[in-house]
């Protein structure tokens, strides 16, 4: 890969959490509706006008962002383009980042035109993590060569990886309606999910107590195994730990807006790193072997 690849991949991954960041301080500073309208900020001006209030430079400070995310975005797919044939792995990553961005784009207007409701808002959040796990996905695979892969690991423990993986759904899942449910709406006269939100944090905590369990099984079998999921194991437990300790910290404290904040950036870290994890189950097949089932597949023609 050129210098220039690997320097915008990482700052379209960096772009991808640092917009989430953006996104939580528009919420969590009640600036969810500091500009009113969409894609403009009033009807009459696509900026900021004197007679609005710091709220609305917040929210558009966030807007700017998704065009930063764009950009960059934009210039990964230019550049995976003169490679497209021979790695169309990262053509398929790359497109997928810009169509998101869109589409991330257009969903965020319509948390606009609903006043913030807070599924949609929900949506948003998800989505947003998804962009983030597909531009780590992108640097797994920038540093491994292109051609078929095979198993690097026994089939038990892609198994239990997997089911890692949809338990941390789960608590994001949880997460994001627990969030809603709370004090931090984005604006005064934004509505809730009208769920309980004590019940909720609870329910929450479960499975990502459960997430934590099968990382610390997973690291354990990666250092008994040598396997090469090891160090983004290890990786992942440590971002789960600082999680739940911001988890606590933030539910025996009343919701403090920063540890709120670091929790929605940390679920983002978490699912990268769970993603490399996942990207690191398989390994690309060695090159005598791929030549040795060349000459088996040209006889069977």
């Amino acid at each position: 890969m050129t210098r220039s690849l690997r320097f915008f991949a990482w700052a379209s991954f960096v772009a991808q959490v640092t917009i989430i960041a953006t996104g939580g301080a528009v919420r969590l500073t009640g600036s969810g509706l500091g500009c009113p309208t969409w894609p403009t900020c009033t009807a009459e001006s696509l900026v900021p006008t004197d007679e609005l209030t710091y709220h609305s430079l917040i929210e558009f400070g966030n807007r700017m962002m998704t065009g930063v995310v764009g950009i960059i975005a934009l210039v990964v797919f230019v550049l995976v383009w003169r490679i497209r044939r021979e790695r169309r792995d990262l053509f398929t990553l790359s497109f997928i980042v810009g169509v998101g961005i869109v589409a991330q784009a257009i969903v965020g207007g319509i948390t606009v035109w609903t006043g913030l409701n807070p599924f949609i808002v929900g949506f948003h959040y998800v989505s947003s993590l998804a962009l983030v796990c597909v531009t780590a996905a992108f640097l797994a695979r920038m540093d491994s060569p292109a051609g078929p892969r095979e198993s690097a690991v026994p089939g038990w423990y892609a198994g239990l990886t997997h089911l890692t993986s949809a338990v941390l759904l789960v608590s994001i899942v949880f997460g994001v309606l627990t969030t809603g449910s709370g004090p931090h709406s984005g604006d005064a006269e934004a509505g809730r999910t009208g769920f309980d939100s004590e019940i909720l944090e609870h329910v929450h905590a479960w499975p990502g107590y459960a997430l934590l369990v099968l990382t610390l099984v997973l690291v354990v079998a990666a250092w008994r195994l040598k396997l090469p999921t090891l160090r983004w194991s290890i990786a992942l437990l440590a971002v789960e730990l600082v999680q739940v300790a911001v988890g606590l910290y933030q539910a025996r404290n009343g919701l403090p807006a920063f540890a709120v904040g670091v929790h929605m950036v940390l679920a983002a870290l978490t699912a990268a790193a769970m993603t490399i994890v996942i990207m690191r189950l398989k390994r690309p097949v060695a090159a005598d072997a791929a030549a040795e089932a060349s000459p088996v597949e040209a006889s069977a023609h």
